[in-house]
């Protein structure tokens, strides 16, 4: 058991996932439609807590922690390629058996989600993506500044000796409601030694080598046209802005979309009432 586990916050049972030999750590709550839950860097299931707390009440949540995250195995050799988490949904999804599904993506996860969506269709029902992309960035100026650094040879030093992307960069992200010095802790501690922070290194490696492949997705699109879709956007995301919702808004003509004014990148952990309520919503339109 890990005891640094705020198990007040995060009062769910475990279950776990073999997947070439490590296990994957997912929680299953609640009983109905299915509600899938895919987080991003540098986080995991934790910070969807209260809204599963809100949703599973009428719904069958799920929520996986990627291997490298949360409470899933963190090998020191893996690989940690977005493409492989995407395969690794899909086995998880197939190996459960579950259908008619309703997902909901942030960061990282949406491109993750969306290929796996892309390649299996018919599965899905209805998608809400919260804070994340689906396209290359290239010729963002301000992915151009970031480029530079993402080669920097200090990087992985940051990463891996500092934890850098959970101490630093995630509690930057919020918009007006920061993250308090109790709740951080719960993004720091899965990340407890330099050998289990493979995973968020591995992610700031693809925003550097897979713009390609992010392009690549961005032109499939098509495949979900059918699909709902609802953007639920923190507008205050010093990242992935609302030039980011715009640009998805244009691209899923048929979509809608929530606008969070006070959150930034992680409305699930700043505003989950909302977010929560957003998706109720959603779902009961349909």
């Amino acid at each position: 058991m890990n005891s640094w586990l705020d198990q007040k916050e995060y009062p769910f049972n475990s279950n776990y996932f073999n997947v070439n030999g490590h296990q994957m750590h997912y929680i299953d709550e609640g009983q109905g439609e299915t509600i899938l839950f895919i987080h991003g860097t540098p986080s995991w299931s934790f910070d969807f807590r209260n809204v599963i707390k809100s949703l599973s009440k009428n719904y069958r949540c799920i929520a996986i922690d990627h291997v490298g995250f949360g409470l899933s195995d963190k090998p020191e050799f893996y690989d940690y390629s977005t493409q492989n988490h995407s395969w690794t949904l899909e086995k998880f999804v197939l190996e459960l058996g579950l259908k008619n599904i309703t997902l909901v993506l942030h960061d990282f996860g949406g491109p993750i989600g969306l290929d796996f969506a892309i390649r299996n269709s018919q599965l899905i029902k209805r998608s809400t993506v919260l804070n994340s992309w689906l396209w290359s960035s290239e010729g963002d100026p301000k992915y151009l500044k970031l480029k530079r650094i993402l080669k920097s040879p200090l990087l992985p030093l940051l990463y891996k000796y500092l934890n850098f992307s959970a101490k630093y960069i995630l509690p930057s992200s919020f918009g007006d409601n920061k993250l308090s010095t109790k709740i951080k802790a719960q993004f720091t501690r899965p990340f407890e030694n330099r050998k289990q922070r493979n995973g968020t290194l591995a992610f700031a490696h693809s925003l550097l080598d897979d713009q390609e492949w992010f392009e690549k997705l961005w032109n499939k699109r098509s495949s979900l046209s059918q699909i709902p879709i609802l953007f639920v956007w923190g507008m205050k995301d010093p990242v992935l802005g609302p030039s980011y919702l715009e640009k998805f808004s244009e691209g899923f003509p048929n979509s809608k979309t929530v606008e969070i004014e006070t959150a930034g990148h992680f409305p699930q952990e700043e505003q989950p009432m909302q977010v929560a309520e957003a998706i109720k919503l959603f779902l009961a339109e349909l």
